[in-house]
């Protein structure tokens, strides 16, 4: 049975749906200003591969993962750009997802924009004035107030007291309590604003997860997901909002990501030592930066340098390596009676343990360099596919070139194709000093020649 560790309840449990056979998964999503960096990858690549694994176990899953396109930091950064709203979170939308693209992440089922649903939260928070769990402001805003919702802060499992003793949160005198958080925001002079009960204004940034994934998969669903740092205050808040409103369980299990390290401090743009999505991608292909952030487990932390991945990207090349001689079967059915099949489902029903399901993709894998085996090529590509991976040519992911080096026409495909013919033929004439030297002028340059029974095959080092 798959076990999930919840957050809430800080242990793994048996993953129990509320509907047998359904599953419905709420992640949140990006705020649209900027690229994203490892850290918003991350997000993608590991709810992906959580669909992935329960889709395979054949549950019928309803995915959300919402895009909160109106922010104070947006306003800001439009304002910055002499653009409107709408340019900006458009242009960021479609990086956002040209970058979900290339690490292989399929579409979720809906993708909601914050815009869309103002009318559902301009209700909801009604609802929370009219049963005094929020008011509004001598400013104008309305907030939630904590002191009424006697569950504030079970997922953080900390009291009120706990909190307000260690947590940083925004001194406003309009305030009834420090940890009270604004659902509405009255408009200031030049900002996007829409009418409500409370006057002309927009929504706070924790109302819009409540109100669309009550839209979209009903006021109690299964998992709700996203980076650690939105466990408190944003998933706390959601669950504050939803039961208060509703008065019923929000959500069963909650699962949080490790952060991004870059040495040894959290990745953020706060911080100035992120790195974007499309920065690393100049450097190295989409699935070894997909492979690095599964070679750690979801929960763990992720950290982040050029040498982690030069590893992951030497340990991928093994992987394919071994599938690049042998032609897998035709796509057949997994036999999860196989052992090594057994282990690896195991393994991700531990909690998603992708580490252990890709150790048992190297035993295959020297399984397949002892035996050559056509099976065994067919299953390692099938449960690699499970994490979204191996699904290249071999021959294409070996000798893809990135950004970095696409522009050395040197290194194009046709030129190396060209020193191999020359070096063939000066082995056919026994000119062997040479032949050599124009290995050694190829390895130089990032490719190795490797001489087999079907002719001579090259890769990118």
């Amino acid at each position: 049975m798959l076990k999930i560790y919840n957050s809430i309840a800080r242990e793994k449990q048996d993953f129990v749906p509320i509907t047998p056979g359904k599953v419905k998964i709420y992640v949140c999503g990006m705020t649209v200003y900027d690229y994203c960096h490892l850290g918003h990858a991350r997000v993608l690549v590991v709810f992906d591969t959580v669909i992935r694994w329960l889709e395979a176990n054949r549950y019928d899953v309803s995915y959300v993962r919402n895009i909160t396109d109106i922010d104070d930091k947006i306003i800001k950064r439009a304002h910055e750009n002499s653009e409107t709203i709408e340019t900006l979170t458009n242009r960021f939308i479609q990086a956002m997802n040209e970058d979900a693209v290339a690490l292989g992440v399929a579409a979720p089922s809906f993708e909601p924009r914050a815009t869309g649903y103002i009318a559902e939260m301009i209700a909801m928070i009604t609802i929370l004035v009219e049963k005094n769990l929020a008011y509004q402001a001598g400013n104008g805003d309305v907030y939630f107030s904590v002191h009424h919702f006697p569950a504030y802060g079970k997922l953080s499992g900390k009291s009120l007291a706990d909190l307000r003793a260690g947590e940083r949160v925004d001194i406003d005198s309009n305030k009834k309590d420090p940890l009270d958080f604004v659902l509405w925001k009255s408009a200031k002079p030049g900002e996007p604003f829409w009418d409500s009960p409370w006057g002309k204004g927009r929504p706070g940034w924790h109302i819009e997860c409540s109100a669309m994934s009550g839209q979209l998969l009903g006021v109690h669903f299964d998992i709700h997901g996203g980076g650690q740092d939105l466990q408190f205050p944003h998933h706390e808040n959601e669950i504050a909002q939803s039961e208060g409103a509703h008065d019923h369980p929000f959500v069963n299990y909650w699962m949080h990501n490790g952060f991004v390290r870059v040495d040894n401090e959290k990745m953020s743009k706060s911080l100035g030592n992120f790195f974007t999505v499309r920065e690393i991608l100049k450097h190295y292909q989409p699935e070894v930066v997909r492979f690095f952030i599964l070679r750690a487990h979801y929960r763990s932390p992720l950290n982040y340098s050029d040498q982690h991945l030069q590893d992951t990207k030497l340990a991928l090349d093994r992987l394919y390596i071994a599938l690049k001689e042998i032609e897998p079967l035709s796509e057949t059915l997994i036999d999860w009676h196989h052992p090594l099949a057994q282990k690896f489902r195991m393994a991700m029903d531990d909690d998603f343990n992708t580490p252990e399901a890709i150790a048992v993709l190297f035993e295959l894998t020297s399984d397949i360099n002892k035996t050559s085996s056509k099976a065994q090529a067919s299953l390692l590509k099938a449960l690699a596919g499970l994490l979204g991976l191996l699904q290249q040519k071999p021959q294409d992911y070996l000798q893809q070139a990135t950004a970095a080096n696409a522009n050395d026409d040197t290194l194009t495909g046709d030129a190396i194709d060209q020193l191999i013919q020359q070096r063939l033929q000066a082995r056919r004439e026994k000119r062997y000093a040479d032949a050599d030297a124009i290995r050694q002028h190829l390895q130089a340059r990032g490719v190795i020649l490797e001489d087999g029974p079907q002719g001579t095959t090259w890769r990118r080092a």
